[in-house]
C-alpha cells in the first residue's frame, strides 16, 4: 500500500495531476498518444458510493464501471480493490481546443500555448436525444448563471410524467444547466448540472454535462472562439516511439432502447484504420480477443 500512496502523490511527467479542477497530463510527443498511469484504490469501511470514488479521481461512473466489471455502483464492497483508469490513449483528433469523445464520455482540453491536456468526465444525451458524434464547432459565447428554456418537446415529455415545467427555468443551483454554460450552437451547450451523479451516464437532453468544479474551471479558462470537436471513438490505438502498440476498447454507445436494455453486448465494428493497425504479424490475437470481449477502456499492449 505504501507504493500506491506514493504513486498517488507523485506529480511527475509520467503521472497525471489530480485536483478538484481537472486531471492534467503532460502532452506527449507528436508521435505518441499514450498518457498517464493506472492506479488502484482500496474501498474503505463505511458508505462510499462509486460516484464518490469517481468524483475523487475525476472520472465518470461509466469509466469506473467499465474498468471494474461487476462492482456494485451503489455500495462497493469495503476492502475491495478498484482499478482507477488514469492511463489513456488520446483520441484520434487534432490536439487543439476541446475534443469530446462521446464513446468514453470524456472531454479533452488542450490549453493554447501549454504542453498539457486536461481530461474531464462528462454526461451525454439519452438515446434518441443523442449528443453529436461527428461535428466541429466552437465556443460561441459563455454565460454564468444560465437560464433554461425547455423546448415544446421537452415540456410535453415532462407533462406526460406529471411534471409541469416553467416556460423559463430561472438561474440558480437548482437549474438543470448548473451555474455555467459554454454555448456551442443553437441547440447544444457544455454546461453544469444540478445532479452530478449523472456524470458518466446518458442522462441529458443532448448537451454535455460536467460537475460544478469542472464546468467552472472551463468557464474561467476556455476562451470564446475555442475549437470544439465531437468524435465517437470506442476503439483507440497508438503505436509509441519505442514500437509498442496499444489498444483501448470501450463499450460502444447503444443506438436503441432495446439495445440499451439488452443483456447482450452492443455489436462493435472495427474501423478500417483500426483493422489495419491490428493486422500485423506481431499482434497477440488472444489480447485482441480479451480487449474486444471485456471492453474495459483500459489500454493494453497488443504486440510482443
Amino acid at each position: 500500500m505504501s507504493m500506491l500512496r506514493t504513486t498517488a502523490l507523485l506529480l511527475t511527467l509520467v503521472f497525471p495531476s489530480l485536483s478538484a479542477l481537472a486531471t492534467e497530463y503532460p502532452l506527449p510527443a507528436a508521435q505518441s498518444r499514450l498518457i498517464g498511469e493506472n492506479q488502484y484504490y482500496t474501498v474503505p469501511e463505511g458508505k462510499h458510493t462509486l460516484e464518490d470514488i469517481a468524483a475523487k479521481y475525476q472520472l465518470g461512473l461509466s469509466n469506473l464501471l467499465e474498468a471494474n466489471p461487476g462492482v456494485d455502483p451503489f455500495l462497493p464492497k469495503p476492502g475491495s480493490q478498484l482499478l482507477i483508469p488514469l492511463q489513456l490513449i488520446l483520441p484520434n483528433a487534432p490536439r487543439e481546443g476541446i475534443v469530446i469523445n462521446v464513446a468514453e464520455m470524456r472531454l479533452y482540453y488542450y490549453p493554447k500555448g501549454k504542453k498539457t491536456v486536461e481530461v474531464l468526465p462528462i454526461g451525454i444525451g439519452q438515446i434518441g436525444k443523442d449528443t453529436p458524434e461527428n461535428w466541429v464547432t466552437s465556443v460561441q459565447r459563455k454565460r454564468a448563471n444560465p437560464t433554461w428554456t425547455p423546448t415544446p418537446r421537452i415540456r410535453k415529455e415532462y407533462a406526460a410524467k406529471g411534471e409541469i415545467l416553467p416556460a423559463v427555468w430561472p438561474a440558480g443551483p437548482d437549474n438543470p444547466m448548473g451555474l455555467y454554460a459554454l454555448y456551442i450552437g443553437n441547440l447544444y451547450a457544455i454546461h453544469g448540472t444540478n445532479a452530478s451523479f449523472g456524470i458518466g451516464l446518458r442522462v441529458s437532453q443532448g448537451c454535455v454535462r460536467l460537475r460544478h468544479d469542472d464546468i467552472e474551471h472551463l468557464f474561467k479558462n476556455v476562451p470564446v472562439g475555442t475549437r470544439v470537436q465531437f468524435v465517437n471513438q470506442p476503439i483507440k490505438a497508438t503505436e509509441e516511439p519505442d514500437g509498442k502498440r496499444y489498444l483501448a476498447v470501450h463499450q460502444p454507445l447503444s443506438r436503441t432502447v432495446a439495445e440499451f436494455e439488452s443483456n447482450e453486448p452492443v455489436a462493435i465494428s472495427l474501423p478500417r484504420d483500426i483493422a489495419k493497425f491490428i493486422a500485423k504479424a506481431d499482434t497477440n490475437s488472444s489480447v485482441i480477443k480479451k480487449l474486444l470481449d471485456e471492453r474495459t477502456g483500459v489500454p493494453m499492449r497488443i504486440n510482443q
